[in-house]
């Protein structure tokens, strides 16, 4: 398992050891001991999440808030995706900044995206299946988000706007600032 910090502080890519022969493959998806080795983290998983989307389907940018904040493990097990994080933890070194990562079944990268970040993906390939890890348990009275199209974050999605395929709850999330005092804190 390789792990590499990404730019924003506590968050890992991890690219695991596949052994693969004409039988197909096998890699050690997740390691209690070895994630702790590598990042430092003590991390109680307590919920998995798996969702299927077909290409253009944008979901997010969600969060959880306060108590119920989530740290996610997040992988693609079928198809590709544009996974996309913002670090809203305000004192955070690297707050207020994003970090994309194309996700597919082919490469077999993860992201650990820490508590008290945004998270969305959008999906590149015809149909994706989206496999996360969760170490808190949902709180549907804890749900935050910022709309995808936010113009302080300017994130690039590489697929027209017009093509995306967004819930409407998704479409009337807040901007950055005001997701930002609703979580508690200022924005930048």
């Amino acid at each position: 398992m390789k792990v590499t910090e990404t730019p924003l502080r506590d968050c890992f890519l991890i690219e695991d050891t596949v052994y693969a022969d004409e039988r197909g493959y096998f890699f050690e998806s997740f390691n209690q001991q070895t994630f702790y080795k590598h990042t430092g983290l003590n991390i109680g998983f307590v919920q998995d999440n798996q969702s299927a989307s077909v290409k253009g389907v944008l979901r997010g940018l969600h969060f959880q808030k306060g108590n119920a904040a989530q740290a996610k493990l997040v992988r693609v097990l079928q198809g590709a995706v544009l996974d996309v994080v913002i670090d809203m933890r305000p004192h955070s070194p690297s707050f207020g900044q994003q970090y994309a990562v194309e996700l597919t079944e082919q490469n077999h990268l993860q992201l650990f995206v820490p508590r008290g970040f945004a998270h969305g993906f959008l999906v590149l390939s015809d149909k994706a299946v989206f496999f996360y890890k969760c170490d808190n348990y949902y709180n549907k009275a804890a749900e935050g988000g910022i709309v995808y199209n936010d113009p302080t974050l300017n994130i690039p999605w590489p697929i027209a706007e017009a093509q995306l395929i967004v819930s409407e709850k998704d479409k009337t999330l807040p901007f950055w600032n005001t997701a930002c005092q609703d979580a508690g804190f200022e924005a930048l």
